[in-house]
């Protein structure tokens, strides 16, 4: 699928087609993230990579000191 950059009020922006907005459950105020590709592109997705790294970071933790979290917890 082509799209081209139109200007929008004083910006720049793509023009989604409907149907792919439909099909991905786009909705206006939805955050999205552009990231990097390794080949030089890039990807938009509503997937937050800092938020994953932030999760993974809070998973090694608590796996760490899941006794101590156990202990507190009761």
């Amino acid at each position: 699928m082509k799209i081209e950059p139109k200007r929008i009020g004083n910006s720049t922006g793509f023009i989604i087609p409907r149907d792919v907005v439909v099909r991905l459950g786009i909705d206006q105020g939805k955050t999205f993230y552009l990231t990097e590709t390794a080949d030089g592109g890039f990807r938009i997705t509503p997937y937050d990579p800092d938020f994953e790294a932030a999760m993974q970071a809070a998973d090694e933790l608590m796996e760490e000191y899941k006794d101590t979290l156990r202990t507190l917890a009761k």
